[in-house]
């Protein structure tokens, strides 16, 4: 047994890992580096016992994108017991969580029958810890009913009443029985008390149709409300009006607006029943600062924390009814500010414990907060789960989050800025290949997805793979990138394409300035808005890189606003492509004769973010153009290509494809 002693309130022993790492990852590294990489991550969600005593955790499937619900006791030990189990063909566990000692709250995803296509959808499910009593907890879908409900609803309060029950909130939609009084008008979304054993329910909110979120007090009460303003035949506008509730009242007064596609107003995240307020974020000098809005009919705010360069981006909750103890926010690392004293000095403390891993989030808690799960990794380690007993002052490592690359050598992560065409200084994260001095080395620029999106310090596994394989990834935060206020964000990465991918080029550039990458063997790489980045690169500057992948990548603007016309968000990225010259000047299938190094495209032909058939027309406009093309397309698969073997092709063949573009060995 091993013991870290530091100088705080409370001394830690670390104990042994509850599970053994698996042995075969060294040699596995060195065969396949790309099976370990492309490897999904192993603990994909992890929930705590109201006791402190059991964890439930989701685990991927070996193959697809099913994965398995386990419960495992977290102070004995053992091998995890299987509580349930997805095919992933489409459905899959998304979240669980404890009810109770004995019951689990589940989200699953998958696919319903629309009026012309199968649409993804969510149900909410219960079931006991050992796999009995498998209950639907969503409303149910009824022969007779006049729409197909999408969403499954949540589990607002996890607080039990006296019989068990819960907080649930359901979508219902009409239904109608011709010939018969059997119709149900209850129509959107609503709030019932339910027992997950019985499904008794009472209601507590009556659905409302364009009902959009619940906020309770952590005691069973509801107190914040918000309604989706909505225009046309069900177009979404982004807005959504919040209103409240006085303590002890049941009348609804108005809160305010915000507006989700710009960020602007207050977003209410939480409320404090002892205070009486409303945790939420708010704009301060064009960046997103943690408020407290008083429920008392005051309207009083108050400012918690603002940073002077970046947003504040969430709070830090914990415990059963998740009480507000910090805040969050990233600068060159994720940081987490507490307000509750006794957790920051147990944060300060652990991180001592634990000097290799800076990154520690809490993550779960018993019911009494007397043990902690908590995460800790870095750049190095894909990160560790380990459960804190507070009044033993014992810390134990339960299961890692990556066993396969337990024993892979990663690179370090370092964090630098570099010079726009502009002036201005960018922020990005450098990767090395692990004992490169970093001089002439085939490199790669990685730009984000998005665009409403930002990278962070820690563990990636694209770039750690292409890092192993001897390139060095930089991954520039460009204009355009969110989490550095409005001023940086601009219009987005599409309507501001000049700026956002000239410096997506300057970070090339600046590769090649610092005699860190050979200018002949220079490539860029990206998923998503980062697919998209790596093709509008090539059309900005078409000698700077030797050759592009692009991963599930937008690469029409024009089509990417038509191909979302059914939906009700249709409004709402219309918005953010916007109209003018840019739609065809920044849209990289129009302009695929401008491209000269040789572009390889994945694409997965179920991706319901970004339809294959971007991919496909890229293809094609670029074979017409006379240029070289190669299009991967993954049957079943989806945007995030949620599949160990086909992640394993994919680097398997990015890497040949570099390989042979760059002229590597």
């Amino acid at each position: 047994m091993k013991f870290i002693i530091f100088t705080a309130a409370a001394a830690l022993a670390l104990v042994p890992p509850a599970g053994a790492v698996r042995a075969q990852a060294a040699a596995q590294a060195a065969a396949d580096p790309a099976a370990l990489f492309g490897a999904r991550e192993g603990v994909q969600q992890i929930s705590l016992s109201p006791s402190g005593t059991k964890v439930a955790f989701l685990a991927p499937k070996p193959r697809g994108q099913g994965n398995v619900l386990y419960v495992v006791d977290a102070v004995a030990g053992g091998q995890p017991k299987v509580v349930m189990n997805s095919s992933g063909d489409p459905e899959r566990l998304t979240s669980c969580h404890w009810l109770s000692e004995q019951r689990l709250a589940c989200n699953v995803y998958l696919l319903v029958k629309g009026a012309t296509d199968l649409l993804p959808a969510t149900r909410l499910v219960a079931i006991d810890a050992d796999g009995a009593n498998l209950k639907l907890l969503s409303s149910p879908m009824r022969w007779d009913d006049l729409a197909v409900s999408l969403g499954g609803g949540e589990v607002i309060d996890w607080s039990t009443g006296d019989d068990g029950s819960v907080l649930v909130g359901r979508y219902f939609v009409p239904s109608e029985h011709l010939g018969s009084h059997m119709a149900d008008a209850r129509n959107g979304f609503g709030v019932d008390r339910l027992d997950t054993v019985k499904l008794s329910a009472r209601a507590v909110e009556p659905p409302k149709p364009n009902a959009a979120e619940y906020i309770s007090d952590g005691r069973g009460n509801v107190r914040i409300m918000g309604i989706a303003k909505m225009v046309g035949e069900g177009q979404d506008t982004g807005l959504v009006d919040y209103y409240y509730r006085a303590k002890g009242s049941r009348d609804w007064k108005k809160l305010g607006t915000y507006d989700s596609t710009r960020a602007e107003g207050f977003n209410p995240y939480a409320v404090d029943p002892d205070s009486d307020v409303a945790y939420g974020l708010k704009k301060k000098d064009g960046r997103l600062a943690a408020y407290s809005l008083a429920l008392d009919g005051s309207g009083a705010e108050t400012l918690l924390f603002a940073h002077p360069a970046v947003d504040v981006d969430g709070f830090v909750r914990i415990g059963r009814n998740r009480r507000v103890v910090g805040v969050s926010y990233s600068t060159d690392k994720r940081q987490n500010l507490y307000f509750d004293p006794k957790l920051r000095a147990l944060a300060t403390a652990l991180s001592k414990a634990l000097p290799n891993l800076p990154l520690v989030a809490f993550v779960d808690s018993s019911a009494d907060e007397s043990k902690l799960l908590l995460w800790a990794g870095s750049d190095t380690d894909p990160g560790r789960y380990y459960l804190f007993d507070k009044a033993k002052g014992q810390l134990g490592e339960l299961m890692l989050s990556r066993p396969e690359l337990e024993n892979a050598k990663l690179a370090a992560v370092r964090h630098v800025t570099y010079k726009a065409g502009d002036g201005t200084d960018i922020p990005a994260y450098l990767t090395l290949p692990p004992g490169s001095e970093g001089k002439k080395l085939p490199a790669i620029v990685m730009p984000h997805g998005g665009p409403a999106a930002r990278d962070e310090w820690g563990f990636d596994w694209l770039s750690q793979y292409f890092a192993a394989r001897g390139y060095a990834v930089l991954q520039p935060e460009f204009r355009g990138s969110s989490g550095y206020g409005d001023g940086w964000f601009q219009k987005n990465g599409f309507q501001s394409w000049r700026t956002a991918i000239g410096d997506v080029d300057d970070a090339g550039r600046w590769l090649v300035a610092q005699g860190i990458a050979d200018p002949d063997k220079l490539a860029i790489v990206g998923w998503s808005y980062g697919g998209y980045a790596a093709l509008q690169a090539n059309v900005l500057d078409p000698k700077l890189f030797k050759a592009a992948v692009a991963i599930a990548p937008v690469t029409d603007l024009a089509m990417r606003k038509a191909e979302w016309a059914n939906f009700s968000i249709h409004r709402i990225v219309s918005d953010e492509v916007g109209s003018g010259p840019h739609v065809r000047e920044g849209s990289p299938a129009a302009n695929a004769e401008r491209i000269a190094a040789p572009v390889l495209l994945f694409h997965g032909d179920t991706d319901r973010n970004v339809g294959v058939q971007q991919s496909r027309l890229m293809a094609e406009r670029l074979r017409s153009a006379g240029k070289s093309v190669e299009l991967v397309v993954y049957p079943k698969l989806d945007h995030q290509l949620d599949d160990a073997e086909a992640r394993a092709d994919l680097l398997r063949k990015a890497d040949a494809f570099l390989r042979a573009s760059l002229k590597l060995p």
